[in-house]
């Protein structure tokens, strides 16, 4: 029976007897992880058989069991995002396939089929990464042989995101505020607090005190595609991405006199005035339409982010107090995803380099 503990030095190890050697000293082979699920993973791994046989479960059988214990950890978002991969990409391909006669030659045709048909690397590696979840169920429930080890994903190139310039996001900021509605209440909010678009939709009065100047995220908005055999999609409002999505932000004064404006009941959603939320693609449409009213570029809406994040960095934020403003998991996400620097920006600081020592 195996034995799994936390050593002193951080590591978890996991081992299992192998009887006694020759001088009567027992025998353990050992594995070590950096949490106990990696330690009790790479332990099934030393132990599961190399005969293709192990298991009759074809890749559906599989999608249906895995769904159904990842149903018990996970978001209805999350899910509702799996299946759609796996009912469009994984099934066709593979669904009839014995988990055990699959290969990496296999994997790998796949993987070159979906860009060649124009997927771009970065979603292709994400359904092969769900891949990879299901097997590891496999691995640990069946001993199936681990086809996704060693997989190379796709190289993924991030593109960097369309922004505002600090003279556009003036005029924009003006425009705001010579332009007093619901929708550019909600640009407002996002502008200068950085709140993501499905938690904008999903803020309803309740959630701002005024009297405080504080915003309280508490739960998110977003259309997620159901099952066969009901409706294609539906809205869905649950708790925030993560448990750092939940957070309270102070609310800068410029935006507290709109909201005054336009201060609703309790149960009422922010954007709406009503018990019915805007849904963020709704959402998407007018910001796109309120752009053109002001003549500015076309940009996503989860761009006021980004911009926010910048802007902070440039006024002197701390990046722990930005971060959690953002509601991240960690500081190094602020950092390499959110806050993007201007050639001017860049001049700016090198030029400190010129002062007398």
């Amino acid at each position: 029976m195996a034995n799994i503990y936390h050593r002193k030095d951080g590591r978890w190890e996991a081992r299992i007897p192998l009887g006694s050697d020759d001088a009567g000293r027992r025998r353990y082979h050992s594995v070590y992880g950096k949490t106990r699920e990696e330690a009790e993973y790479k332990l099934l791994l030393s132990r599961q058989p190399m005969d293709d046989t192990v298991t009759e479960m074809t890749v559906r059988e599989l999608t249906v069991e895995w769904l159904q214990q990842a149903k018990l950890r996970l978001k209805a978002s999350t899910i509702a995002n799996y299946r759609m991969k796996l009912e469009k990409h994984i099934l066709p391909a593979f669904g009839n396939v014995l988990c055990s006669r699959m290969n990496s030659r296999m994997i790998y045709d796949f993987i070159s089929r979906k860009l060649s048909d124009g997927l771009s690397p970065r979603y292709v590696a994400d359904i092969i990464v769900l891949m990879k979840s299901m097997f590891r169920y496999a691995i640990r429930e069946y001993h199936v042989r681990n086809v996704l080890d060693g997989i190379v994903l796709p190289k993924c190139r991030k593109p960097e995101p369309v922004l505002l310039n600090a003279e556009q996001l003036s005029s924009l900021k003006a425009y705001l505020t010579a332009n007093p509605s619901l929708t550019t209440m909600g640009v407002a909010l996002s502008v200068y607090t950085g709140i993501r678009i499905g938690e904008l939709c999903a803020l309803q009065w309740a959630d701002i005190d005024l009297e405080k100047r504080l915003l309280s995220v508490r739960k998110t908005i977003q259309r997620v595609q159901q099952p066969q055999g009901e409706r294609r999609t539906s809205i869905l409002i649950t708790e925030p991405k993560s448990h750092k999505s939940v957070r309270e932000i102070p609310i800068p004064a410029c935006v507290c006199a709109m909201l005054r404006k336009f201060a609703g009941k309790p149960d009422c959603f922010v954007l709406s005035g009503t018990i019915k939320p805007v849904e963020p693609r709704t959402m998407q449409y007018r910001f796109a339409k309120l752009l053109q009213n002001a003549n500015l570029p076309s940009v996503h809406f989860h761009s006021l982010r980004h911009v926010f994040a910048s802007d902070c960095i440039a006024l002197g934020f701390d990046v722990k107090t930005l971060s959690e403003i953002l509601g991240h998991s960690s500081i190094e996400l602020t950092l390499n995803r959110y806050v993007h620097t201007s050639l001017d920006r860049k001049r700016a600081c090198m030029k400190l380099l010129d002062r007398p020592a």
